[in-house]
């Protein structure tokens, strides 16, 4: 059925002629009720697990759709056996790296990636979904905020490489600890350790050379003592790597803001090199991508700089953003920070966490919306919504100044500009 209808879909509202309607639900929707709708549509058949019209021959019932739809993802990726499947984790930047990845590889691979950040129990299979019997390379991005989440994915996705990009302080809701987090992301590394896998590692940070230890294939990169080496050279604006170690690809001028992306770079070079692509086309490729989804973006309008970095934030990511902001060249810098979701009970004492970091630098001005900012102490101007925050910013008349916006993802930030 898939191979005639290779083409998934669990929303009627985007369905295509002949998708295959597999009826998802939750706590708020159940996609069973809409397989008749969906039929209507277009869709070659519907998949469902509540009882319905056992008659029409285009309504399959499977015990369970989500389990049905992990099944079948794969099944599919066991007809891959012969290519790369890199899997991506991380508490910060696993997108942005998945993203420079994708450029480095495309250039000389056919590559299939995860898209925008379609990174759970439902994006994952969709995405493996998607693979095309051309498929020379595969990445896929893994988001967790409980424990065995990784390990789950990895039983259908079946990767052969990994990179956990860092372990920082990320849905400490659902983790309940820093410890908890590195355990969790470590699951990746305990799939490409009982399977002989390779593991792409950031040397630099000595937890994850302990996580790693025991994984038949290590490349390793970092700012020293490393396969592949490179530091920051000029992050004033867009952020320029010089590659020290490892590769020949010189000076690199990215597109990105914010030393914290060095990293990310590093990865994307020592992934590229790993698997032969040219070194002038690793270079191209990191200096043609343009981020975009409010992740580290850089903005200018009139005389003014804007740093929008708003599609997630938590306590590690924040830090490293102000810090980075304060390095920047600039006279009248505002922070537009928004709250930080999905921490728990650890939740006040990391928004005043950031409060410190905060008050270490001169700051124009500082903006602070939603969130639990409003249950700490600090002089600051704060808003509940961002919406609010938007109207102040209307209403000022701004001139060569610089501008950090950055929140979770509920806070919405980017409607600041809007």
């Amino acid at each position: 059925m898939f191979l005639a209808h290779p083409s998934i879909e669990t929303d009627t509202r985007k369905l295509k002629q002949g998708d295959l309607f597999f009826a998802l639900k939750g706590p708020n929707f159940n996609g069973n009720q809409f397989a008749q709708k969906a039929l209507d549509a277009g869709a070659a058949y519907a998949i469902v697990d509540e009882y319905s019209d056992a008659a029409n021959e285009k309504i399959i019932v499977v015990d369970d759709v989500l389990t049905c739809l992990q099944e079948l993802s794969k099944h599919h990726r066991l007809q891959f056996s012969g290519i790369p499947f890199i899997a991506i984790t991380g508490s910060n930047g696993k997108t942005t790296t998945k993203e420079l990845l994708h450029e480095v590889l495309s250039s000389s691979y056919i590559t299939y990636t995860t898209q925008g950040n379609l990174n759970n129990h439902i994006g994952i299979p969709l995405t493996i979904l998607k693979i095309r019997s051309d498929a020379q390379m595969a990445i896929i991005e893994m988001g967790a905020n409980h424990l065995k989440e990784i390990e789950g994915y990895c039983q259908y996705a079946l990767p052969t490489h990994g990179i956990i990009t860092n372990c920082g302080k990320a849905h400490l809701e659902g983790f309940g600890s820093e410890a908890a987090i590195r355990k969790a992301k470590g699951e990746l590394y305990d799939h490409l350790r009982a399977n002989g896998g390779t593991a792409f590692v950031m040397w630099d940070y000595d937890y994850l050379r302990e996580m790693s230890e025991g994984i038949a294939a290590i490349t390793t990169y970092g700012t020293h003592d490393a396969d592949v080496t490179g530091v920051v050279e000029n992050s004033s604006g867009f952020l320029e790597v010089a590659i020290t170690g490892g590769a020949n690809s010189g000076s690199i001028k990215t597109k990105l803001v914010g030393e914290y992306n060095l990293p990310n770079v590093l990865a994307a070079v020592a992934v590229g090199k790993y698997f032969k692509v040219t070194e002038e086309k690793i270079r191209s490729s990191l200096e043609n991508y343009t981020p975009s989804n409010s992740r580290s973006q850089l903005i200018k309008k009139e005389t003014n700089s804007i740093i929008l970095d708003a599609y997630n934030a938590n306590p590690t990511s924040m830090k490293a953003a102000i810090e980075n902001f304060a390095k920047m060249e600039g006279d009248h810098k505002i922070l537009l920070l928004g709250g930080m979701m999905e921490l728990g009970a650890s939740s006040i004492a990391e928004h005043q966490s950031i409060i410190s970091v905060i008050n270490d630098h001169p700051w124009e001005a500082v903006v602070l919306v939603g969130g639990d900012y409003h249950k700490t102490k600090h002089p600051y101007i704060n808003f509940e919504s961002a919406l609010q925050a938007q109207d102040w910013f209307r209403k000022q008349n701004f001139e060569n100044t610089q501008f950090l916006i950055k929140g979770s993802r509920s806070m919405a930030m980017e409607k600041i500009l809007e």
